[in-house]
């Protein structure tokens, strides 16, 4: 068995645990699920945290009302640098929230994600994924997929649907790429999350003074009516859409067009046969699960999870994607496997924190694999795949550069 009930920090494994390889999990994961799935691991800031791998533990956390989600509290995990500090500048995110907080900011934009929602959004993403692949066709080859295409998609969409110009996207992207580095410094967080609220202070009110038909539109008009507007946690809405809606849909975006061009057996399926692809989709979210950050939880009573009492005071992470990798729920895990029906994954999390932006990010990304392969049956890398560069050292995985050609 392993020993994770010592006193010495050195002994105990760091976290966050990197990823060396797109396609295999790190064996420590593996290795704590199948020896001892409840283990002690020692934070960048010298904190301990309950680490939690497998399946069925990663969604008791994140359903667990004793286990906290808000990051304002003394003693919540802290896994990158200036977390609290950066976090200060903004009014909080919803989801650092807990419940009956979290449910009343969570409740108003539900409707905005809904399944009628993203299906009358479906033609207007269609429009989009098809300009930027004619803008892409009329460019020098090779282009790098993630600046012209992966990126921009989302950004486009996420700023119609907020009703923001999309002139100011690439300010915010790279704003946001250094944010989600977990190797930037705390006054490097802290410098961005301030320009990141000052953008979007400015949204809001130019808003206010010109609605449209768009969710923050819709927002400022309902507080209206309830007597008031919440202007700083507007702003936070925003961010957190905007960073929710681009990253890691551009991300996943990169990971899936790689994965089927270096495995050209997944890529024949889907195109010999469209109806696959939301599997496809499905399974390429389960495999990867890119956002491996966001279950972090501080207890709040003694509580016991998979076996271990874990007490009140005590910091919980739940890794969903060790989770997503449990050979008790997925059949040969380690395998990517577009036949598998993979939805009942944990990539969107689970419980009350769910993503709002599911329906949303599953459309965006089988319109993006389904129009880019028919449109360009040859797209072929234009480096070898050894040669590209993953953000092993970020919180949202991916890749930071695609070349491909045609």
């Amino acid at each position: 068995m392993m020993n994770t009930h010592v006193d010495e920090a050195s002994e105990l494994v760091q976290f966050p645990i990197q990823r060396t390889c797109p396609f295999a999990i790190p064996p420590v994961y593996t290795k704590f699920r199948e020896e001892s799935p409840v283990s002690q691991v020692v934070l960048p800031d010298g904190g301990k945290a309950w680490l939690v791998t497998k399946y069925e533990d990663v969604r008791a956390v994140m359903s667990n009302p004793k286990l906290s989600s808000d990051r304002r509290k003394k003693d919540f995990p802290v896994v990158v640098p200036g977390q609290n500090a950066a976090l200060s500048k903004h009014a909080p995110f919803m989801i650092i929230l807990d419940d009956p907080e979290h449910a009343e900011l969570r409740r108003p934009v539900i409707s905005e994600f809904s399944v009628r929602r993203v299906a009358a959004l479906k033609p207007r993403i269609q429009e989009i994924v098809d300009g930027f692949i004619d803008d892409m066709l009329k460019l020098p080859k090779p282009v790098d997929l993630n600046q012209v295409f992966s990126l921009p998609v989302p950004s486009l969409l996420v700023s119609e649907i907020l009703g923001m110009p999309f002139e100011g996207h690439e300010y915010f992207m790279e704003l946001a790429e250094v944010l989600l580095r977990r190797t930037t410094d705390e006054q490097g967080r802290i410098d961005i999350s301030v320009k990141l609220r000052q953008y979007m202070d400015k949204l809001v009110e130019e808003k206010i003074d010109n609605p449209g038909d768009d969710l923050l539109s819709r927002q400022i008009e309902l507080q209206r009516q309830q007597g008031g507007i919440d202007r700083p946690g507007l702003a936070s809405l925003c961010l957190l859409v905007l960073l929710a809606g681009h990253e890691t849909t551009a991300n996943m975006i990169n990971l899936g067009v790689f994965s089927m061009l270096t495995k050209p057996e997944l890529l024949a399926e889907i195109k010999a046969d469209p109806s696959k692809t939301p599997k496809a989709v499905d399974e390429l979210l389960r495999f990867y699960t890119i956002p491996d950050f966001g279950a972090h939880r501080l207890a709040m009573e003694d509580v016991e999870i998979g076996g271990v009492l874990i007490r009140k005071g005590e910091a919980v992470i739940a890794s969903t994607f060790a989770a997503n990798r449990d050979p008790a729920v997925f059949d040969d895990p380690e395998e990517l496997d577009f036949s598998r029906d993979a939805r009942h994954h944990v990539a969107f999390g689970y419980g009350p924190h769910q993503c709002l932006g599911q329906n949303l990010g599953r459309v965006e990304l089988q319109v993006v694999f389904d129009t880019l392969f028919r449109r360009l049956p040859d797209l072929r890398l234009a480096v070898p795949a050894e040669e590209l560069s993953f953000k092993s050292d970020a919180l949202v995985y991916g890749l930071y550069s695609l070349p491909v050609t045609w």
